[in-house]
């Protein structure tokens, strides 16, 4: 005779009632239990499949050839990519039981510390996998990509920022990127800014601008480093960056933050009203509307009493910085 299902509700429709470890449970009670046992039974029987099926293809991968693990790398990143992040993490290191180093494993390594990095949140799990990469084929086809894992998780969650600097230098140096260098360069100035070791963020946005002119990264390089300029009283250097940059991006998106950061040096000169006029001509362009309205409205009350003290900007109104 087959056993009645746990999930399945009692025939008799008669109130029914147990006693389990002295309590009286009502056949309502009875039902979501076995509901819930019921559940619990069916994920455990589904991990003791989904291992079955692992082993069962790593028996019929072994002393089968590439070919073989190679089928069954595949259907790792198709679990991946659904989302099944445990199932293919399983099959992942089904993968470095049969083919424990080459280029299998270097790939198999990288997915599972993008599974435990993006997929799961473990951080220091993933960094462990993609030093493994780094350190088995330091110049293999993913180690690029482990190296910069390794970076971003050091800076953003981490937060040492001297190691940070060491692994975003060494994907300059060690790695024949140069696409992707200015990108790693303007990374290591925000975060001399973020230590408020300015000197030094000047120096790297600096080598950044003179080794990948005309780059993305460097029209961006110019600004910070006129900000940093302004915020430090050097209004006549901000000004020749800025007239450098008006030399290579004379259509740059960064163009209305230029002009916001001429006007207050002009400002804190005590040339208001051609601060004034430059902040006007920004109305509608500039991408901060309510600290353009301030400074306007601050300068207007300067004007009308004559008088030429700064005023400092509170921090809610303050720009973003480097990230």
């Amino acid at each position: 005779m087959e056993p009645s299902s746990p999930l399945a509700p009692q025939d008799d429709n008669k109130r029914l009632s147990v006693i389990l470890n002295g309590t009286k449970w009502s056949e309502e009670s009875v039902f979501r239990f076995n509901n819930v046992t019921g559940t619990m039974l069916l994920k455990i029987r589904f991990r003791i499949i989904s291992h079955i099926a692992v082993y069962v293809l790593l028996l019929t991968t072994l002393g089968c050839g590439d070919s073989r693990v190679e089928g069954l790398l595949l259907r790792a990143n198709e679990e991946w990519v659904q989302g099944r992040n445990h199932s293919a993490i399983e099959l992942f290191n089904a993968v470095l039981e049969i083919a424990p180093s080459g280029p299998h494993a270097e790939e198999s390594l990288y997915r599972l510390g993008e599974i435990y990095y993006f997929g799961l949140g473990e951080t220091t799990k993933a960094i462990s996998y993609f030093q493994e990469v780094v350190n088995i084929r330091p110049r293999g086809e993913f180690a690029y990509g482990a190296q910069k894992y390794i970076a971003e998780i050091v800076e953003l969650n981490f937060r040492d920022l001297d190691q940070a600097i060491i692994e975003y230098q060494k994907l300059i140096n060690e790695y024949k990127k140069p696409e992707e260098h200015p990108e790693q360069q303007f990374r290591i100035a925000a975060i001399y800014f973020k230590k408020h070791n300015y000197e030094q963020a000047l120096v790297e946005f600096d080598i950044l601008v003179e080794s990948y002119p005309r780059n993305p990264w460097s029209e961006e390089a110019y600004l910070r480093s006129t900000e940093i300029l302004h915020n430090m009283e050097r209004c006549a250097e901000a000004r020749e960056k800025y007239s450098q940059f008006r030399v290579l991006y004379p259509k740059s998106t960064f163009s209305g933050e230029m002009e916001f950061v001429m006007a207050s040096c002009l400002e804190e000169e005590g040339k208001l009203k051609l601060a004034y006029n430059r902040f006007k001509s920004l109305e509608g362009d500039y991408k901060y509307p309510a600290l353009l309205k301030m400074k306007l409205e601050g300068i207007e009350g300067r004007i009308k009493k004559g008088g030429k003290s700064r005023r400092k900007i509170p921090k809610r109104y303050r720009k973003d910085t480097p990230s």
